[in-house]
């Protein structure tokens, strides 16, 4: 075998598998959203209790959960049944899962499938070894019942993940009040969609900057609650711009992102973005969080945003989920 060959069977060996699985209502409409956005390199699955709802839900794999249970019913928002219904089926869970490095579980919070599941789920992969990262969504602040059902589901999920990004539809109607509500509940499937699929890219396809699996796990792992933000600028001072917006948009309300545990940056730009662009960025995010031991960086060149940039950065472990409230 010559030495080219050789490098390209270890490339292929080491190249990390991705999964992403929707768990429930919520979960499986972002998966489905995810889906259509058609990410490199990942897997894409759909669990839910039920199953009118499930054939609606575009993916690479649908399991109905719990079907001796339920009979494809659905739990009618009573957690305690998602956990059942994930326990019966977690064995074809995990056979859809085998051979992944990192996955992310996807759910709303406050109802029955997506919250009773979700830790059930992220049990048994990072039993296995996988990088496992939670992204959920709390209720609005309103929703007085499910937002203290989801916020017991969100710390039990925590104990269970290494990461878990948690977006509070409260912030969303503060950033996408005005919308129409489709469009608004959009904006919390761009989220969440963004920051998987420039995650997935980045380690299982070669870019700008390579932001490698080790880099990503050395930041995401045992990071506790964790909060995202997406920001996009042109023109001149373009990466100040996204960098200014993408800090004041995470969708979760935290007081004090300087005590951020870890930070993750991927930057995504034209042809005409320069590596100075990228660094300047890891530069900027830096000084708003300058007590973080970690911090990790990528970029990606896309065509399409000729003259245009686009950050989303992680901040790891910014809340206890015990004071979650």
């Amino acid at each position: 075998m010559t030495l080219d060959s050789r490098i390209s069977e270890l490339a292929k060996a080491a190249k990390p598998a991705v999964a992403i699985i929707g768990l429930g209502g919520a979960g499986c409409n972002i998966v489905s959203w995810i889906a259509n956005k058609e990410i490199v390199g990942s897997k894409i699955i759909a669990a839910d209790t039920d199953a009118t709802h499930l054939m609606s839900i575009k993916a690479d794999v649908k399991i109905l959960m719990g079907e001796e249970l339920y009979q494809g019913k659905g739990c009618g928002g009573y957690a305690e049944r998602g956990t059942e219904a994930a326990r019966q089926s977690v064995s074809e869970i995990k056979k859809e899962l085998i051979g992944s490095n990192l996955i992310f579980v996807i759910a709303g919070m406050g109802g029955g499938s997506g919250t009773g599941a979700a830790p059930v789920v992220a049990e048994a992969t990072r039993e296995a070894g996988i990088l496992t990262i939670g992204c959920v969504m709390l209720p609005f602040g309103y929703e007085l019942l499910r937002r203290k059902k989801a916020i017991i589901g969100i710390k039990a999920l925590a104990e269970k993940c290494d990461s878990l990004v948690v977006i509070d539809n409260s912030r969303l109607r503060a950033i996408a009040g005005t919308l129409p509500l489709r469009e608004g509940f959009a904006i919390a499937n761009e989220f969440v969609g963004a920051f998987i699929k420039n995650l997935s890219e980045t380690i299982t396809q070669a870019s700008l900057v390579n932001l490698d699996y080790s880099d990503l796990r050395s930041v995401m792992e045992r990071g506790g609650i964790s909060a995202i933000g997406l920001g996009e600028g042109e023109g001149e001072n373009r990466i100040q711009k996204a960098v200014e917006q993408a800090l004041a948009s995470p969708l979760l309300d935290v007081s004090d992102i300087s005590q951020a545990y870890g930070v993750l940056i991927h930057v995504t730009g034209g042809e005409d973005m320069t590596l100075g662009e990228v660094t300047e960025a890891g530069e900027l995010i830096l000084q708003k969080a300058p007590n973080t031991g970690r911090i990790v960086w990528g970029a990606k060149v896309d065509e399409s945003l000729e003259g245009r940039v686009k950050v989303t950065a992680v901040l790891t472990c910014v809340m206890d989920p015990k004071k979650l409230v």
